[in-house]
């Protein structure tokens, strides 16, 4: 038995269930919104919390011809794990990195300014083979990326004189938007002008790159204009969307992979007027029944969902009975009587009756990304129809 089939039949204080099958579904419907267009599966911040080399691994049967990480570690550990077949793209860089194993390792690399550009030319000296950059442009995020006019005009300048002595192939021309996921917003198009007067810039300077890119998972769903030779999907990869006001998962055709469940840890009858957890923020109304339910949020359920956050129990929508603690919160059952070991579901697709990362957003007053991304090490994943 492997251990992700083992960890399905034992008994556990909780788990995460990443469904690749719905993983793999919605790299399919990405591609085919943006039919002319490879796809790059996000996969930083180990898939958004799904589990980076999985999650990497699925997204590639369904044919994501690039995968995505901030980190150049996050970069190496996928090709350290056998996905040699794809192209890898990294983009957070600071002095120092590790840019030799990076050309080693056959990544793209994203260079914002000339300090970049020196230390990853000098890496390419030392490991004597031409490092893929790719250059990101500034169009208004205000973040990473080389600003337009002077700075622009002399990254590219020196990345092809660099490409000219054989260190490095310039491979993208690349930039983020800053709010697609908010429709109508006129920053969109400013931005979408403004790559395009860069790309223009740098292709009159001699550049060719392979891909342009600046469409997220936002944009892809609902900018055609800006899908250009590439498309970074992030979090619609996992089947949640970018934003409430674009529509649900469902409305794009996509499924949340992540469910997340625990065991109840103690089912128990208490008065009216006990107090539950911290602060005794929460007093029962009247006699009931409490659930413990040992998650919290050094298992990356959000505090600030003490007292809102929803939990399906028994086929009943349950709220966080107080404030949330470090490894458990609790619900009030309202005089119903499940066994300890009952399943008590955090989120999850929706469709059986269950609340979604959406909701537990709302309830903490933040965005599913992050509800999904700080689910921590000490929940399982436990991954279900791996194979294809």
């Amino acid at each position: 038995m492997t251990e992700t089939a083992a960890l399905r039949t034992a008994p556990l204080r909780a788990r995460a269930e990443i469904d690749l099958a719905a993983l793999r579904a919605n790299v399919r419907t990405l591609r085919a919104l943006a039919p002319g267009a490879a796809l790059m599966a996000v996969v930083k911040s180990d898939a958004y919390g799904h589990g980076a080399v999985p999650c990497a691994r699925a997204a590639v049967e369904a044919g994501a011809r690039w995968l995505g990480t901030a980190t150049p570690e996050e970069a190496l550990v996928l090709r350290a794990a056998g996905l040699d077949g794809v192209r890898i793209m990294c983009w957070l860089w600071t002095p120092g990195g590790p840019w030799r194993e990076a050309i080693e390792a056959d990544l793209d690399v994203s260079v914002s300014g000339m300090w970049a550009l020196r230390e990853v030319t000098e890496a390419a000296r030392s490991a004597g083979a031409p490092a893929r950059v790719q250059l990101k442009a500034d169009t208004g995020l205000g973040r990473n990326g080389c600003q337009p006019g002077d700075d622009w005009a002399e990254l590219v300048r020196e990345a092809l004189r660099a490409e000219a002595d054989g260190l490095i192939r310039i491979t993208g021309l690349w930039s983020h938007f800053a709010c697609a996921d908010e429709p109508g917003h006129p920053s969109i198009a400013a931005q979408l002008s403004r790559f395009r007067e860069m790309v223009a810039y740098a292709e009159a300077q001699g550049v060719r790159p392979e891909v342009r890119h600046i469409a997220n998972s936002p944009a892809t769903l609902t900018l055609p204009e800006s899908h250009f030779d590439l498309v970074r999907t992030g979090i619609a990869t996992y089947g949640i969307s970018p934003s409430p006001e674009l529509g649900s998962p469902a409305d794009f055709g996509l499924r949340p992979v992540m469910t997340l469940s625990a065991s109840l840890a103690l089912v128990k009858h208490v008065p009216g007027g006990h107090g539950v957890s911290y602060g005794h923020h929460y007093l029962t109304p009247g006699e009931t029944t409490l659930g413990l339910v040992p998650l919290g949020y050094a298992d990356g359920i959000p505090r600030h969902a003490s007292g809102a956050g929803p939990v399906l129990v028994g086929g009943k929508w349950r709220t966080v009975a107080g404030r949330i603690a470090m490894d458990q919160f609790v619900v009030d059952l309202g005089g119903d009587e499940p066994e300890p070991g009952a399943r008590a579901v955090l989120f999850g697709p929706g469709d059986r009756g269950e609340p979604t990362a959406e909701d537990w957003a709302q309830a903490a007053g933040t965005i599913a990304y992050e509800i999904v991304t700080r689910i921590g090490t000490r929940v399982p994943r436990v991954y279900r129809n791996a194979a294809t």
